[in-house]
């Protein structure tokens, strides 16, 4: 399982409907822009919805990913 998947995977774990597109932004997995659209973001606002993805990622945020550009939007 490549770290795009894993990402893609913990991401669903918490919005199932979520459709996400992972790009790595260096080559070497600790840059990574995420485009994530998710009914589950409905009446969130960008920053809780930028919570919403922390969380899923957990501690992938304090290990394997240091950068994380973000596009949320309601599905």
């Amino acid at each position: 399982m490549t770290t795009a998947d894993i990402i893609i995977a913990k991401i669903k774990e918490q919005l199932p409907s979520a459709q996400i597109r992972a790009t790595d932004l260096t080559g070497g997995g600790d840059h990574w822009q995420l485009v994530v659209r998710a009914a589950e973001f409905k009446g969130k606002g960008l920053i809780e919805q930028h919570q919403m993805i922390y969380r899923a990622l957990g501690d992938m945020m304090r290990q394997e990913i240091h950068a994380l550009s973000l596009d949320t939007k309601e599905a």
